[in-house]
């Protein structure tokens, strides 16, 4: 089952990569929905078994917005992806702060959706009470676990692509200087900052590892101003797990690389290469976010939904890791130790710390 389940989600990556490059229907209206904004793709009908042309899939958004080329973003392109596919009615509608989530669930189960989303751990308590309050409702969730039977719950091995990474930034550094830029100290962020943090001193004990909690997912200024303090005090390297205020972290490193400055940023949830550039992106660690809201989606149109189970996924099903686009900046003999500790993660022969 778990190979079936990894080779699946591998195939289902390449195939949203096919069809994000052809590009899907999205048509973003502004709109407000407890003070959210929303977009829609109006699925396309198909003639084909399996069509999803019926179907309406709602997916709400944490604090970082659709448009946080992370997180969020990722979790909407697989939703284009099954418009695409199916004809599906696919939705967003972007939560500005905790007080919307809720309401924003509560939207998509009233207007009959057959399944909504919740991107991410913020939506825990929102999520549990609007499930329980509509047991006939179809609801999914990111990043948190709800044990409910109508409730499909998704987690990812984050440390163990974040360990990577950390291995990546203690065997490139020059200063002895790493840092990480988390959003807010959640759970599923501490487990970036301790994969990391283990890479790092796998590779290079004597590095240290400065850490800053924004406390934010959807503020640039505030990553901008974290990353530009770790530089000034000899940091040459920064992982940030902190959504759209990462981007802020990208900035920085642009103003400095443009500088003359040797200083790198190692992206999260995406390839962040692709959004940044690689001049300023050393490598990214990615999730397989996209994927999974695409197979779990297709599946409810299949009429194979997975209600009340919980699916936790890391590197034994390349759910997370390093992209392909590694190579450009970081050298052979790095991704080879890569390679070699993934291997040792994957047998079991490392245990990566989660805090």
């Amino acid at each position: 089952m778990k190979k079936t389940f990894s080779l699946m989600l591998v195939m289902m990556i390449a195939l949203t990569l096919v069809l994000s490059a052809c590009g899907a229907k999205n048509n973003n209206e502004g709109g407000t929905n407890g003070g959210a904004n929303e977009g829609t793709n109006e699925g396309t009908k198909v003639e084909s078994d399996g069509s999803g042309k019926d179907f309406k899939i709602g997916m709400v958004t944490d604090v970082g917005g659709v448009h946080d080329k992370s997180f969020n973003q990722s979790a909407w392109e697989a939703l284009e992806t099954v418009t695409a596919e199916t004809g599906a009615v696919t939705k967003f509608l972007e939560s500005k702060g905790e007080a919307d989530m809720e309401p924003n669930l509560n939207s998509f189960v009233k207007e009959g959706y057959n399944l909504t989303w919740g991107i991410g751990f913020l939506f825990n308590d929102a999520l549990s009470k609007v499930a329980k309050e509509n047991p006939d409702a179809k609801l999914a969730v990111i990043d948190s676990v709800i044990e409910a039977p109508n409730v499909a719950s998704i987690t990812f091995a984050e440390h163990e692509g974040s360990f990577l990474v950390g291995v990546v930034a203690g065997l490139m550094t020059k200063t002895n200087k790493i840092g990480f830029v988390g959003g807010m100290e959640i759970p599923v962020i501490k487990k970036f900052e301790a994969g990391f943090k283990a890479g790092v001193a796998a590779v290079k004990p004597d590095a240290k590892v400065e850490v800053d909690y924004t406390g934010d997912f959807g503020k640039p200024d505030l990553g901008k101003l974290a990353a530009a303090t770790m530089y000034d005090g000899g940091v040459d390297i920064i992982f940030h797990a902190a959504g759209g205020t990462g981007n802020g972290v990208f900035n920085e490193a642009k103003a400095r690389k443009d500088n003359g400055d040797a200083v790198w940023v190692i992206g999260v949830d995406k390839d962040q290469s692709l959004e940044f550039g690689d001049e300023i992106t050393l490598t990214s660690m990615m999730k397989g976010v996209e994927a999974a809201v695409h197979k779990v989606s297709k599946d409810l149109i299949a009429g194979n939904f997975a209600g009340g189970t919980t699916q936790e996924l890391g590197l034994k099903d390349d759910a997370v890791g390093l992209p392909d686009t590694s190579s450009k900046n970081v050298p052979a003999d790095v991704l080879e130790k890569v390679a070699e500790y993934k291997a040792k993660i994957v047998s079991g022969e490392i245990k990566v710390p989660t805090e």
